[in-house]
């Protein structure tokens, strides 16, 4: 097994050992042996540290996600069910381990940390949609991405507070921001539509000046 396989391998039992211990060394060796392996080749495979650990821990959501939520699973459901479904998936697979994404999240926030922090959020927005099959090449490739890391950032800090029954907050939070994006995607579609139906900012200017009469 390769290091990077082993880190795939480790991150469930390395975010259950990390509710009590934290992203730690001490979590390290807790996973190898619930893994039933020596503690040094699992040393070395997150010898980088907690940000090691935690990308695994979602490296390692990504693979079941494909796994679970091919894109032709998803192929005949509209575009908001099929991020729904999604996003619900990676919630479903870090729920009982709240204080480990608390702690996640916490490393996360750290200055130092920011920019990676972002780098996996955007690659965590771009596996949903590459699965709910989108295939933009242009500037919505990148609106589409940023977008999504915005909503599962702030569904997930949801999440790791919510104590109502079935996360049912969570769910309703969720479905809200679809709905919101779905609305933003509408209204930019129609503001980009071929230059014959298009917005344009001269004509209601000119429309503004000399209104109909």
């Amino acid at each position: 097994m390769t290091l990077a396989e082993l880190r795939i391998a480790l991150a469930g039992d390395l975010a259950d050992a990390a509710i009590f211990d934290g992203w730690s060394d001490a979590a390290v060796v807790s996973a190898a042996q619930a893994h039933g392996i020596s503690p040094d080749p699992a040393r070395a495979a997150f010898a980088k540290g907690p940000m090691a650990m935690i990308e695994a821990w979602i490296d390692a959501i990504d693979v079941a996600m494909h796994r679970a939520l091919p894109a032709s699973a998803l192929a005949a459901l509209p575009v908001r069910e099929r991020i729904r479904r999604l996003v619900q998936f990676r919630l479903d697979a870090v729920s009982g381990r709240e204080e480990a994404l608390r702690r996640a999240q916490a490393i996360m926030a750290m200055p130092q940390n920011g920019g990676r922090a972002l780098r996996l959020g955007w690659r965590s927005a771009d596996a949903m949609w590459r699965l709910a099959g989108d295939t933009a090449t242009d500037y919505n490739h990148y609106t589409k991405r940023a977008t999504l890391a915005a909503l599962y950032g702030a569904t997930l800090a949801v999440f790791v507070g919510d104590q109502s029954e079935g996360k049912a907050d969570t769910r309703a939070f969720l479905d809200r921001r679809i709905e919101g994006v779905m609305r933003f995607e509408k209204a930019k579609a129609r503001l980009l539509r071929p230059s014959g139906e298009s917005f344009s900012l001269v004509r209601l200017a000119g429309r503004l000046r000399y209104p109909a009469r």
